[in-house]
């Protein structure tokens, strides 16, 4: 019976993390979340659109780095704190397992549960929701279309 429980608890919620950028706060399954990163200048690429910030090294890949914010409408923004959120790639694309994205500062882990609350407020391109955590409100990022940015804009 116990296990039941148990299990059925888990499946009720699940491990986010609130990831700071610098005009809003992404909330993210911790499992979409590789590793983070100290930031590195990237390797440039003269032509490409100003959400791609170039290419990194990571584990002897290349990664391609991008700003959520300057990709959703925003500006490019690297504060002293930034660091570089490795993210798994969903497209399904074989050889690309792994995108990067300009955080600032560290990303703060979070149980979110059914009680989680949406947050009625315009969004962005790129974002799927917003919900409320305390008085903050959190944006829900759709990976998959920030993947298919890169695609369409061949850098993957």
């Amino acid at each position: 019976m116990s296990q039941a429980v148990a299990t059925q608890n888990s499946a009720a919620s699940l491990t986010g993390l609130l990831v700071p950028l610098a005009d809003r706060t992404l909330l993210l399954p911790n499992v979409a979340v590789a590793e983070l990163i100290p930031y590195r200048a990237p390797q440039v690429t003269e032509g490409t659109p100003d959400w791609f910030l170039g290419q990194i090294a990571w584990r002897d890949l290349r990664l391609p780095l991008l700003s959520f914010e300057a990709a959703s409408g925003g500006q490019v923004h690297v504060a002293s704190g930034a660091r570089v959120a490795v993210i798994n790639a969903l497209g399904g694309r074989p050889k690309v397992k792994f995108i990067a994205l300009l955080v600032q500062g560290i990303p703060r882990s979070l149980k979110v549960g059914s009680e989680l609350q949406g947050a009625d407020v315009e969004l962005a391109p790129l974002e799927l929701g917003a919900a409320r955590v305390g008085d903050e409100v959190v944006r829900i990022p759709d990976l998959a279309a920030l993947e298919q940015l890169l695609a369409d804009a061949g850098l993957i």
